[in-house]
């Protein structure tokens, strides 16, 4: 069994757009704690706080209600509410504030057997092994790691990296016998990652850099989350503090301002108060 830790992923649902979180997920999920965000993204004519007033009532009840499915499950699970302009900038955003890991974007899942894993770099294996192990953790998930290579001169690179990701994910308690290796050479990493993974039934993708709060989403996750049928786990990098004054890219890593009213559901029943998140 792997060791505890402070893990905690963030999984947010449309619930006023008929999304559901699939059975197979929450049970997949069940031993990592969930940060669930209900959210609704909103026109910029409209603002948060007139779309909560109108449709707040309806969005906790839903909210309440799948949270209450994590809980059966058995999953120590925390509620978020917002509406928002843009919701990746407001995921980022929750993802700082409530100090989550990863973020799990939804897609169909029928069945929940296989994980593909595509590592990009050695920075942050040993990261992406140690939630790995927690996710695992009580489940029959096979797993496969996959490095893609730019060329035929970097095949051996990749496959160190490979069998170092594979030594991480036996240290956090993932059983040798559950873990695939695999090594592709080609020019564009995104389609490749793609191609592979219409054969399993989970994607997780991590960076290989690490990120401050605006660039969770930044390279390739945003495309590989939207072209895939598969729910993809996005894994932070070790993320640096955000009071950084910038990333290395020079890029400012002040709280993004998305506009959005991020609210916790039991603060507003049990507390009365306006549910404006002034974090942000």
């Amino acid at each position: 069994m792997a060791a505890p830790c402070d893990h905690r992923v963030l999984v947010p649902v449309d619930v006023l757009g008929g999304e559901s979180v699939p059975r197979t997920v929450i049970d997949a999920f069940a031993s990592v704690p969930v940060v669930l965000l209900g959210y609704r993204e909103i026109p910029d004519q409209t603002a948060p706080e007139q779309a909560r007033e109108q449709y707040g009532e309806r969005a906790r009840a839903d909210l309440e209600e799948l949270r209450s499915v994590f809980e059966d499950a058995g999953c120590d699970v925390t509620s978020r509410l917002a509406f928002t302009h843009d919701r990746l900038k407001t995921f980022e955003r929750v993802v700082v504030t409530d100090s989550c890991d990863a973020v799990l974007l939804l897609n169909p899942a029928p069945i929940l057997e296989s994980v593909l894993v595509a590592i990009r770099g050695d920075v942050n294996v040993d990261y992406i092994a140690r939630l790995l192990g927690t996710v695992l953790d009580g489940t029959d998930l096979e797993v496969t790691l996959l490095h893609v290579a730019s060329d035929e001169s970097r095949r051996d690179d990749g496959t160190e990296l490979l069998e170092t990701a594979r030594d991480a994910l036996v240290d956090a308690d993932v059983d040798a016998d559950r873990i695939d290796r695999r090594l592709v050479v080609d020019g564009s990493p995104t389609d490749a990652i793609l191609e592979a993974a219409a054969d399993h039934d989970l994607l997780v993708v991590g960076e290989s850099r690490p990120s401050v709060r605006r660039y969770v989403f930044r390279d390739r996750a945003e495309r590989l989350a939207r072209e895939t049928v598969d729910p993809v786990l996005v894994i932070r990098g070790d993320y640096l503090e955000v009071d950084e004054a910038a990333d290395d890219d020079g890029a400012d890593a002040r709280p993004v301002d998305d506009g959005a009213v991020v609210v916790s559901p039991t603060d507003i029943a049990d507390e009365g108060t306006d549910g404006t998140d002034e974090r942000s």
